[in-house]
């Protein structure tokens, strides 16, 4: 997960309470969320929903409130339904989202689940962690094994861009501009617009000297 900043004012047409998920809106949470859902980080999702962060179960104040409104894959969407009704706040600027729940990465393209581990115990942290869990190793159904499977892959590739900049930071015969260059792309890789962030930083928090060259640039 990753940490958004809501500093657009609610779009105009929410106004008139007819529909939540105007195009202005959608522009608006594109913005705001860097074109990413908002749990799984997938960049430009195919299929893109105006997500209820607190399920507004038929309460219109809830279901017009700018505030409300999130960025969502159509699969996590799915998956959060009310049924995770209290989980982080990406956009409350007290939490750091990204911090709160360790991701580790696929080691393969085709690994059976990656690992989400709470680093926190309070019951927020530890329901975004269970969602998250579901959201990347549901294997419950047939749609979910394959939609999860395929997320893991679109995780490893990300993944492995990064593992080819430590190669070549770590290579022997590196030379400083090789790798300040290996550490200008990983910045990039690490950026909150970036597919699947939250894996990528913390592959670099675990590593002694990447951390200390990188850290400063996880907003």
């Amino acid at each position: 997960m990753f940490n958004a900043i809501r500093t657009a004012p609610a779009p105009a047409s929410l106004a008139a309470r007819q529909k939540y998920d105007s195009a202005d809106v959608y522009e608006a949470l594109s913005e705001i969320f860097f074109d990413k859902c908002y749990i799984c980080e997938t960049k430009e999702p195919h299929d893109i929903n105006v997500e209820h962060f607190d399920a507004h179960m038929k309460d219109v104040n809830k279901k017009f409130d700018w505030n409300n409104l999130y960025l969502a894959c159509s699969r996590c969407n799915n998956i959060k339904r009310a049924e995770f009704n209290d989980v982080l706040d990406c956009c409350d600027s007290e939490v750091d989202v990204f911090r709160a729940i360790k991701h580790v990465p696929p080691i393969t393209p085709y690994a059976k689940a990656v690992r989400l581990v709470a680093m926190d115990s309070d019951d927020k942290t530890i329901s975004s962690c269970r969602l998250l869990e579901k959201v990347f190793n549901s294997d419950h159904t047939a749609n979910k094994r394959v939609s999860g499977a395929f997320l893991r892959r679109k995780v490893f590739d990300q993944y492995n861009l990064l593992l080819d900049e430590i190669g070549d930071y770590y290579d022997p015969a590196a030379t400083d501009g090789d790798r300040k260059r290996a550490l200008e792309r990983m910045g990039v890789l690490i950026r909150r617009s970036a597919p699947y962030s939250a894996f990528i930083r913390w592959c670099i928090l675990d590593d002694e000297e990447l951390s200390a060259e990188l850290e400063g640039l996880m907003d």
